[in-house]
């Protein structure tokens, strides 16, 4: 009983890593428990998330699939953080920034919540705005910085893609993020004119949450995003996920106690913020005060 209380997140995506590269290995699930020495069962439940991994197996299942060094670290270290209560993925400690943990759940989602108080989410950034959000930051170089927003803009595929169906994404952005020049008056302007063109995609929802509506809930719980994942062939669905972001890391949440917390503040956002309607209305209004400021 202990083990499965860990936080879901890493064994979710240690599991998945180590099917893909299974499969990419051509080891049959029979050949890697018979090479492992041990059970089918056990195979199949490390690769479905069941519960916590020892490194042994990950390091085991590494050579046998002929993963390389740089990877085999990240899975280790990986399947050390299962056993973990709530998980904290630092950058550049033992899971390397190149390990894009969030992507591979955000594209995996079937219901993404954002709320946004500083700037726009960069599911719906134009390009020209993700480039100024990185100006200030000296330690990315150039080619870095290209790099993230080609990644950024590459994210943008899956509000669009067929199959598997695209998400449904609600937003809820401050004002203050609208009313930030980010770049310049003309990089502003687009950015928001591209808000209300994204907006009038079906599954897409923009709300604006006003200044008017003085200190919320949401302001003691900062930028987060929810995440809610299809039931897909499981009898039990993958449980929710709460992403926060920071300057040296992100946290994942997954209890409980901590999804029905931010429940709550995202109740509290949704009966503050303006209808899509009036949202669409201010961001319009915005748009004509940034062009002639």
């Amino acid at each position: 009983m202990t083990e499965e209380m860990g936080s879901t997140v890493p064994r979710r995506q240690l599991g998945r890593s180590l099917k893909e590269l299974r499969t990419e290995a051509g080891v049959t699930l029979d050949a890697a428990a018979e090479a492992l020495e041990c059970s089918r069962q056990k195979v199949w439940r490390i690769e479905s998330g069941l519960g916590a991994v020892r490194s042994l197996d990950v390091k085991a299942m590494c050579v046998l699939y002929d993963v390389n060094p740089a990877l085999e670290t990240a899975l280790i270290g990986l399947a050390s953080q299962t056993k973990a209560k709530g998980w904290w993925h630092a950058y550049g400690d033992a899971i390397p920034e190149w390990f894009e943990l969030y992507v591979g759940l955000e594209s995996a989602a079937s219901r993404l919540r954002f709320f946004y108080d500083a700037m726009v989410p960069g599911l719906l950034q134009t390009s020209d705005y993700a480039r100024a959000v990185y100006d200030h930051r000296i330690e990315v170089s150039y080619e870095e910085r290209e790099r993230l927003v080609e990644l950024r803009l590459q994210r943008q595929s899956l509000l669009t893609r067929r199959l598997p169906p695209a998400p449904r994404l609600e937003v809820v952005i401050h004002e203050a993020a609208l009313l930030r020049i980010v770049g310049s008056r003309a990089v502003m302007a687009d950015q928001l004119r591209h808000l209300t063109e994204v907006g009038t995609l079906p599954n897409i929802s923009i709300r604006v949450l006003p200044l008017s509506a003085g200190l919320h809930y949401g302001a003691v719980a900062g930028t987060f995003v929810m995440l809610n994942f299809p039931a897909g062939n499981r009898s039990t669905p993958e449980p929710p996920i709460i992403y926060c972001e920071s300057l040296t890391g992100a946290l994942y949440l997954d209890r409980p106690s901590e999804l029905a917390a931010y429940e709550t503040v995202w109740a509290g956002l949704n009966r503050l913020a303006l209808s899509e309607g009036q949202s669409r209305h201010m961001i319009e209004k915005i748009v004509g005060e940034v062009h002639h400021g």
